[in-house]
């Protein structure tokens, strides 16, 4: 145990793990506090349509030769979000099938783009990088930490400051639009968040993983929790948990960082399955 304890204590004397460990609690923070408004709307998935459009967002600044991805990334993603949403209004095209048209043409053509103008000589291990994250945690630099901090601020105090709106919308659409609330104007918020979480997360668990660190806290939340404002703090608590407990068991395994931080946040949806078949239901 000594031995275990030393052993973090010396790799906290480098800047890379303290960079890996700030942005992966910041992104966990975000996504799981947009991921209980996205599991309860039934559009769970939106989050991996996005991260496919934001692999093929990469894929075109590396063939443009952009040394930062991250704008050009972030710009496409943003729309494409916007357009998931209106073209999921649309009667003709429904939300799921939208997802899966952009989820599905995203990543085929990013990798198409990649393979024929792209002139890396090691394109299977950028690819691999990039869909399941980085193998190694020295990715960070201190300009994405300072990004990741203030963008993760500003979705922190917008959810504080909209809460109310993002309710209604979340469990009753029909009735907020009757009241005189901007329906459109707040789904169009929630496109953007998530958006800008889904760029923020890929440096870290990948565009593969990314639903999985929207999805799961929430869903561990609700087998005990049942009010929103209840489910929401606790899956804050436990994805930020997760994310923590994953990045420092990646250092000390050397696995990858996000595939550990996912198997964690599966390991904790499981236990929570247990403690609410014994508690017999949920809480309040």
């Amino acid at each position: 145990m000594n031995a275990l304890a030393e052993k973090l204590v010396l790799y906290w004397a480098y800047p890379f793990v303290r960079y890996a460990l700030v942005v992966g609690l910041l992104v966990a923070l975000c996504s799981s506090l947009l991921g209980v408004t996205l599991v309860l709307k039934r559009f769970s998935f939106i989050g991996d349509g996005l991260s496919h459009v934001a692999f093929g967002g990469m894929a075109v600044a590396a063939v443009l030769g952009m040394t930062d991805d991250m704008p050009l990334t972030l710009g496409i993603t943003t729309v494409c979000a916007i357009l998931l949403l209106r073209t999921g209004n649309n009667t003709k095209i429904k939300g799921d099938a939208a997802v899966a048209m952009l989820s599905v043409g995203a990543l085929a053509v990013g990798y198409l783009l990649m393979n024929l103008f792209t002139p890396s000589s090691n394109l299977s291990g950028d690819v691999c990088s990039t869909l399941f994250g980085s193998t190694s945690i020295l990715t960070l630099t201190l300009r994405e930490v300072w990004l990741c901090a203030g963008l993760s601020l500003v979705v922190v105090v917008l959810f504080v400051l909209l809460y109310h709106k993002v309710f209604a919308v979340t469990f009753d659409e029909d009735f907020a639009r009757a009241v005189g609330t901007k329906t459109q104007r707040y789904n169009f918020f929630l496109a953007i968040v998530i958006a800008v979480v889904i760029v923020l997360a890929m440096n870290l668990v990948g565009s593969l993983l990314i639903s999985a660190l929207v999805i799961f806290p929430a869903l561990s939340a609700m087998r005990l929790y049942k009010t929103f404002l209840s489910v929401t703090v606790c899956s804050a608590v436990v994805s930020v948990c997760c994310a923590g407990f994953g990045i420092l068991l990646a250092i000390l395994a050397g696995t990858p960082v996000g595939s550990t931080i996912v198997a964690v946040d599966i390991l904790v949806f499981l236990v929570f399955c247990v403690l609410e078949r014994l508690l017999g239901g949920g809480r309040a």
